[in-house]
């Protein structure tokens, strides 16, 4: 029924992987330049942020974008978001912020412990590490 969209198969994944590549980087950017918006400071991160996350959040989203060692990249921010979410969201399962109601099944959904964003990141960067950098990146101009 939708086989028109088999025709743009490449070029849906290019995209994919730009805008998530993209996106990623600019959660970089935000600890390095304070831009595009100061909420987060390198100097206000863990020390683990500030020497793997960061570097991995900034490089491993600009290589993921322009296509450049993009399996590494994307695997290495898989990884990354992996961690997060175990780190920062998963964990509320397993010591319940104060208050909460919320069941040990409630708390390890990313919807319920705010994990979704890690989640997606996680999975769209797993899905471009196993598949490289397709059309329209540098690994392919420099016919890698």
């Amino acid at each position: 029924m939708l086989n028109f969209l088999d025709d743009y198969e490449d070029k849906c994944y290019a995209l994919l992987r730009i805008v998530t590549g993209f996106l990623f980087f600019f959660h970089g950017t935000n600890y390095v330049f304070g831009y595009p918006s100061d909420a987060r400071s390198w100097a206000d991160a863990a020390w683990y942020m500030q020497f793997l996350g960061v570097p991995i959040l900034f490089l491993g989203g600009l290589f993921t974008c322009i296509g450049f060692y993009t399996r590494i990249a994307a695997f290495l921010s898989s990884g990354m978001m992996a961690f997060a979410y175990w780190m920062f969201y998963g964990n509320k399962a397993f010591s319940p912020p104060e208050g909460s109601t919320d069941s040990f099944i409630d708390l390890m959904l990313p919807i319920v412990n705010r994990g979704e964003l890690a989640t997606m990141f996680c999975f769209a960067m797993l899905y471009i590490a196993s598949r490289g950098s397709g059309i329209w990146s540098v690994d392919a101009a420099r016919g890698k």
